[in-house]
Formats: C-alpha cells, structure tokens, sequence
C-alpha cells in the first residue's frame, strides 16, 4: 500500500497539469494551488500555450517543470493517441522530466496501447486508470438532458461502477507529490455498480425532479449528437464507448482508491447529494 506521508518531492517542483481546465485537470490544479506547489496548465489558451495536435508547443509547456499529469484531449481511447502520448513521453524525458501520471480508461483497446508505450519509456510512471465519471452527468454530457428531463442513450442494463473525479483528482495529486506510487498502476471505481437508467432515478430523487431514461439505437443517439453540434470525432468516440466498451467487460468493482490512498471511494449517493444542493440540476434538494 502507497504512503500518504508527504516527502520533500514537492520542495522544487513545478507540475504541468494537461487539461488544466478540464474534469480532474481542474481540481488537481486546485489542489496543488491549495498547497503552495507551483502548476502550469496545458491548455491551448494557457500561457505557454500547448495544443495535442501541435508538437512544437509541447517544449515550452515543459521547459522547467519536474513532473507531469497527462490528460489527452479529446480522449486517450480515440485513434492515434498511444503515438502522441508516446512522442510526447519522449520529449519529457529527453529534457530529464521523470514522473509522468497518466489518465487512462478502463476497458479501451487504445487507452491500454497508450499505457504499455509509457510503461515501456523508461519514465517513473503512475496509471490512473479510470471508469466513467460521475461528473458527466453534472458538468459535460449528459447534463443537457437531465435538465430537459429524458436522458436517451444507447446503452442497456449493463452496470458501470462510476467513479467521482474528485476521487481521481486525490489520487493523481497523490501520485504526482508522493513517493511509493511509481509503477503503480490503479484502476479507479466507485464503491458500487449502477445503470444508467438506476443512475439517473438517483440524480431524479436527489434534485427532486422526475426524470426519465430512454434506451436508444446507437445510430438514434449519434444522429441527435451531430444535430446538436457535436464534432464527428466526439460523436464517433461515443459511438465506441456505447456500442462496444458498454458490454459488461467494466462490471466489476476496482480496489484503485483503497491502494492509492487507505480510504474508500466516493459512493455515487454522496455525488448526487452534494451536486443536487448545488443547483446544477434544477428542482430542489429533497
């Protein structure tokens, strides 16, 4: 089990957080802020700015730090991502950076190639290998629908363990400020298993609201996704997750967050309590 008794690592360190301002990147930055360790985002608009699709942008954003969270956008499972995540390794550790904590995905042909090329760098490497996030019913994907009152996807009664990404964001700031995470490989879950539809009847009873859930084609659901603006790639990456990676290979629960930091994972009931007083979803808090 890693220890959670903080070491001098933290002493010189700059972190580059990528995806700064995205789901985890946002609070790991917080949470590093919080305690006084000096953090440059990746983003396009941060100052370096770095961009995925861009390399030369890459060796500004990681002039002078000593480690670094990778967050790859749009998603480490679509097509070519192991290449740019190992190209990218390759800069970072030619200019002597080490630590490199990945954001992986459970279940992704493409996300573990990601995770074997940076296995295989040489670097002192964490995986933060994780189930679908909570927060995608409150801050991304799935929060217009909640709000219009029918979530409609394609995907049945398979369950997945959906895990809080404030859980992923005390696990990477763990592994990233910490010792005893190195080659450490942590699969993230919640404490329990929920469907979709079982999902949404709890965010419903939480805001007080009636919400419904419709089972969809995979053909209905990306035709709505492009109707609404979404980029083919998005639509197309969807598309995999529902139709392929949704097959129950996830439905197990994962010890990640017990290994990583002696404490049990943020259960989704806890989730919905807090986001529902939040207001984020309408109606009120019952």
């Amino acid at each position: 089990m890693a220890h959670n008794t903080e070491t001098n690592l933290t002493a010189n360190q700059t972190i580059l957080v990528l995806g700064g301002s995205g789901k985890t990147g946002r609070r790991i930055v917080e949470r590093l802020q919080e305690r006084h360790i000096p953090v440059r985002i990746g983003s396009r608009t941060a100052e370096p700015p770095f961009n995925w699709e861009d390399a030369s942008t890459w060796g500004d954003a990681l002039e002078g730090v000593t480690s670094v969270y990778i967050s790859f956008f749009p998603d480490i499972a679509v097509p070519g991502a192991p290449e740019t995540i190992a190209a990218f390794t390759a800069q970072a550790l030619d200019l002597g950076i080490r630590r490199l904590v990945l954001l992986s995905g459970r279940g992704e042909e493409e996300a573990q190639r990601a995770e074997q090329m940076l296995q295989n760098s040489g670097a002192d490497w964490t995986i933060v290998r994780c189930s679908w996030f909570m927060q995608n019913f409150s801050e991304s994907l799935f929060l217009e629908p909640i709000l219009a009152g029918e979530v409609a996807l394609p995907v049945g009664d398979i369950p997945e363990p959906f895990v809080d990404a404030e859980d992923i964001a005390d696990v990477a700031v763990a592994a990233l400020t910490e010792d005893g995470h190195v080659g450490q490989l942590y699969e993230l879950t919640g404490p329990r298993m929920l469907t979709f539809e079982q999902a949404i009847a709890e965010i419903g009873q939480a805001s007080g609201r009636d919400l419904r859930f419709k089972s969809v084609s995979v053909e209905a659901f990306a035709q709505e996704m492009t109707e609404q603006g979404n980029p083919a790639d998005i639509v197309d990456f969807l598309g995999y997750l529902f139709g392929e990676v949704l097959d129950g290979r996830n439905a197990h629960l994962s010890d990640g967050v017990e290994r990583a930091l002696d404490r049990k994972p943020r259960d989704f009931a806890e989730f919905t309590r807090w986001t529902a007083s939040t207001g984020i979803w309408g109606g009120s808090r019952v």
